[in-house]
């Protein structure tokens, strides 16, 4: 859609479920490249409180890209966030290998240097602390909304001293993971390749029927954006028939596992649990 025909769609629609916009100090290009690429209404400059014909914006301004509910009194914005906030405390005070999803992956077993696939990387929180421990992640995420959030995070803690190290060590793909992952069995099928990747990792969208589990309200917006992952079962699959070691599906914790193979164990924290899914033991420390 050009830049002209997503205008005069903004104008003509009264409400739209999503569109392209900036703040004052928002990268004009990086903004209108966003609306061809998504093919979505480029509304310029403006102040998300008082947009009445979008209900959520991929927002601009001078902290990067976000997604922004429209309106008074919406909740606050959703980003990819590396270097400050939560993610940046985490990096300088975090657990270390003793933190929940490492256990998970198994390094606390062997290595740091091991090959993860995060096959619904999200806004890569768990991919980042991964990498910050020494893995090599490869990420996939196929919703374009999402991939664009986090192409930016990455792009803006590559500028960081600290977080760019880490950053080297991700490496971020478009488009489904499932279709990658049917292609790299059949070839270890035929003896042309070996594995994916050491660790296959997986958050697939949970179907929350309360809506009280939501814990943010801001995740609302994200949720309504992903929507839910319907073929876990089959990433679930295609995980295990290319993992080299593992397989880990990050769950709520009181979620039903996914359909199939029963998890070997279960690392459980307060929200959340990991099902952990081995395939041969890991190479020693």
């Amino acid at each position: 859609m050009s830049l002209s025909k997503a205008s005069k769609a903004a104008s003509v629609n009264e409400t739209l479920p999503l569109a392209v916009a900036r703040g004052p100090l928002g990268d004009e290009h990086q903004a209108q490249a966003l609306s061809l690429d998504l093919s979505l209404p480029y509304l310029g400059v403006v102040s998300p409180k008082d947009v009445r014909h979008a209900s959520a914006l991929l927002f601009l301004d001078e902290n990067g890209l976000c997604l922004q509910v429209a309106g008074k009194g919406a909740p606050g914005p959703v980003r990819a966030e590396f270097v400050t906030g939560k993610m940046g405390y985490r990096r300088e005070h975090g657990g270390g290998s003793g933190q929940l999803v490492a256990r998970a992956v198994g390094l606390q077993k062997t290595k740091a240097d091991l090959h993860v696939l995060d096959a619904t990387a999200g806004l890569g929180q768990d991919a980042f602390v991964l990498a910050s421990l020494g893995c090599r992640v490869s990420l996939f995420e196929r919703n374009p909304v999402i991939h664009a959030l986090l192409s930016d995070g990455l792009a803006r803690a590559a500028l960081n001293a600290e977080c760019a190290p880490i950053v080297a060590r991700m490496t971020l793909h478009s488009g489904s993971s499932i279709g990658w992952l049917d292609r790299v069995a059949e070839r270890c099928e035929e003896g042309v390749e070996d594995k994916a990747a050491d660790v296959v990792y997986l958050d697939p969208m949970f179907p929350h029927r309360d809506k009280s589990a939501l814990v943010k309200k801001e995740m609302q917006v994200f949720r309504t954006i992903v929507g839910d992952d319907d073929d876990s079962d089959a990433l679930l699959a295609a995980a295990l028939s290319t993992a080299k070691y593992r397989v880990v599906v990050k769950r709520p914790r009181k979620a039903p596992a996914i359909s199939g193979p029963e998890p070997g164990t279960r690392i459980e924290g307060k929200s959340s649990r990991y099902d952990v899914y081995p395939i041969r033991a890991l190479p020693p420390r």
